[in-house]
Parts: C-alpha cells; structure tokens; sequence
C-alpha cells in the first residue's frame, strides 16, 4: 500500500491511556500518554505528514466536562506531543450520544470532515484507533484502517499492538 497522504488518530486508547469502563479523561491530571506514542507522533510529524485527532467526548453531552475542561486537556495533548517533535494539526471531536449526530463514531462524518479540512482525499487517509467504531469509521469513509489491538481478528486492514508500531511498519514502512 501507498504512504497515506493524512493520518487520523483516535484519542483515549490510541494515544493516551483510555479512563475504564463508563469513565472518561475528564482533567489534565487524567492524561497519560500511552507508551511510544508521543514518539510515534513525531515520526509522523518528521515524516511531513499531516496528523489529525478525531474523537468522541460523550462526556461533554452528559455535562460531566465542558468546552474548557476539554480544551484544557487537549491543549496538554498537544504540549505533550510537541515536546517528543509532534505536530497534531487538528483536533476533532463529536461531543454528542449516541444516535444524535452524523459526526459520532462508527458514523464517517468526523473523518470525512478532517479529510476535507486538510484537502485530502479519503483514500489517501489512514485512520489509526483501538476501537472496532473508529475502524467501522474508518471504512465508511473509504479510509485504510490499522486497529491498534492485540487480538489476531480484527475488521481492519493491519493490526499493530501499539501506535508506535502502527506507524512504524503500516505506515511509514520502517521495520521495528
């Protein structure tokens, strides 16, 4: 396969350490990076290609974090990745619950958005995320998908146990 074009990334279990079950990243103090992934950004980034983030905060439409909180939180994303070298171009988020939208994942309308703010066509867009909605997303967007899991099945078209390795060997094509 070609080099993507764009990269999208889901946030909480792609990125940084997904909250547990039903709990959500609702401070900065709840934001820790995954291993390698502030590393896997700046590759990308040392790359020239661009890197969008697109993620569901249903926590906003539950009113347990507003628009501050999340820009806080975000903006330490952001710090975090630029100290290892990486740039995230665009953050994307879909604040709503489930059937209220068209933008919330598995719905391609959050990554189809991104695609067309950086000019890029779907097909030359890789979405990169841990959960079977962002790869359903991903694939109703005619995007090339890489699910970041350890199980052997997955709907994606690669599989890689962390975003490091992702990067590494689906898309910039260097071994590990």
């Amino acid at each position: 396969m070609s080099r993507p074009r764009l990269v999208l990334l889901d946030r909480d279990g792609t990125i940084n350490v997904k909250a547990p079950e039903g709990e959500y990243v609702l401070s900065v103090e709840d934001l820790e990076l995954l291993p390698g992934a502030a590393e896997a950004v700046g590759e990308l980034t040392a790359a020239n290609l661009p890197v969008r983030v697109v993620t569901n905060q249903r926590c906003i439409s539950r009113g347990l974090l507003d628009d501050e909180g999340l820009g806080a939180i975000h903006r330490e994303l952001v710090r975090l990745l630029d100290a290892a070298g990486g740039q995230v171009d665009e953050i994307l988020v879909c604040p709503h619950g489930h059937g209220e939208c068209e933008c919330r994942k598995p719905l391609p309308g959050m990554l189809l958005a991104a695609a067309e703010h950086a000019g890029v066509s779907p097909a030359d867009t890789v979405m990169i995320g841990d959960a079977d909605s962002d790869i359903e997303a991903g694939r109703a967007a005619g995007m090339r998908t890489i699910q970041i899991t350890s199980a052997a099945a997955s709907g994606a078209d690669a599989i890689a146990p962390t975003l490091l390795d992702a990067v590494r060997r689906h898309v910039l094509g260097a071994s590990t």
